[in-house]
């Protein structure tokens, strides 16, 4: 079971680069074994709403909520401590803090595309990996 950062949601609803990749990779895992944060989620939703895309973020929500069965979680304010601790071990800024924080409390794998997982216990996987069985 995979939570999916903001930046893999981002390439894909912006036609990014690696576009192409995440398809494949969204095309492969079913949307059940897909988890977002809900910073994550909102993240995007300022982006989407910014770059004035707001049919792109309804869109998605319809895809990723409604019609599809991707999990929302969240980390809650008692565990705020234990986002400066992740923040601290492992010189990450918050929002990689609370995306490894809800991974670590989901049992979750990270995918992300963010090379600062890297320094972390957990590690991350990009979706080209997923698709590769690595």
């Amino acid at each position: 079971m995979y939570l999916v950062d903001t930046n893999i949601w981002l390439e894909r609803l912006l036609a990014q680069a690696k576009s192409d990749v995440v398809k494949d990779f969204l095309d492969l895992i079913p949307s059940s074994e897909l988890f977002i944060s809900d910073f994550a989620f909102h993240s995007i939703c300022v982006v989407l709403t910014r770059l004035k895309r707001e049919t792109v973020l309804l869109k998605f929500v319809q895809d990723v909520f409604v019609d599809g069965a991707v999990t929302l979680v969240s980390i809650e304010p008692e565990e705020t401590q234990s986002l400066m601790d992740v923040m601290s071990k492992f010189n990450l800024d918050f929002d990689d803090a609370y995306q490894y924080a809800a991974a670590e409390k989901h049992g979750l794998v990270t995918v992300s595309f963010d090379s600062d997982f890297n320094r972390t216990t957990r590690g991350k996987k990009t979706p080209a990996e997923i698709s590769a069985g690595t």
